[in-house]
């Protein structure tokens, strides 16, 4: 029943686009066509939708599409494509999925097994890493570029590299939880500046542009004094001997 009404509403939303194009075409010369980018970060499958945790941050540019679940205070970057069409996507809480990386779960695969991908609480995935049907399990590291495939396990406290090197020391170990924490921290302040409305982003404008720092000589003309911090103060000249 739920899919049935899905069709419906497409169906009436389709209709709507197509009056506007036959709309634009008896216009003729005279009509204006805005594009408009159809691009959606959380994009329902049916009646499977995304579940973002209200203290996580999702990039305007990513996509979370079906059944995916994203924890509290985690972080989902620009570029990047979290697809849970053919089973589900799990990102536990205080976890990083860097710039363009892909999580995704096959259809099929040799074994016919379908898994889902489940990604655990302080992971960190670098930067265009490619997991699918994969279990990352608590505070592990994916590294850039990383392809991790069906049925594979990261343990706690891994780290996956092109090969297997070493294992990991305990201050490396430490600096796990550490770099998904410093992500975690950065994830809230491009959450504030990506939901700042237009309005404020034009006000900010104004106001750099008004107090911006024009040189000495302006500000000397304008009796202003500017204190410098003592770690920016430049070096006073050496005297010449």
């Amino acid at each position: 029943m739920a899919k049935a009404f899905y069709a419906v509403g497409f169906w009436i939303r389709e209709t709507g686009q197509a009056l506007d194009r036959l709309g634009c075409r008896l216009q003729g010369n005279y009509f204006f066509h805005e594009q408009i980018s159809r691009h959606r970060t959380l994009m329902n499958i049916f009646d499977k939708a995304p579940h973002v945790h209200k203290e996580a941050f999702v990039a305007p540019s990513a996509s979370l599409i079906g059944d995916v679940e994203v924890g509290q205070g985690s972080s989902i970057w620009y570029g990047c494509v979290l697809r849970g069409d053919a089973n589900n996507v799990q990102v536990g809480s205080g976890t990083n999925i860097q710039d363009n990386s892909v999580v995704h779960v096959a259809k099929s695969n040799l074994s016919g097994k379908v898994f889902p991908t489940i990604i655990g609480d302080n992971v960190t995935v670098g930067h265009s890493a490619v997991l699918q049907g994969c279990t990352v399990e608590d505070e592990a590291f994916v590294g850039m570029g990383a392809t991790l495939l069906d049925g594979v396990v990261v343990e706690k406290h891994g780290m996956v590299a092109a090969k297997f090197l070493r294992k990991l020391t305990d201050e490396e170990i430490a600096f796990i939880a550490e770099s998904a924490a410093n992500y975690s921290n950065l994830a809230k302040a491009h959450a504030v500046e990506n939901a700042k409305p237009l309005e404020k982003i034009d006000f900010e404008k104004v106001l750099r542009k008004k107090f911006a720092h024009e040189g000495d000589e302006h500000d000397s003309m304008l009796s202003v004094t500017r204190e410098v911090p003592p770690e920016l103060a430049p070096p006073s000249p050496t005297p010449a001997q």
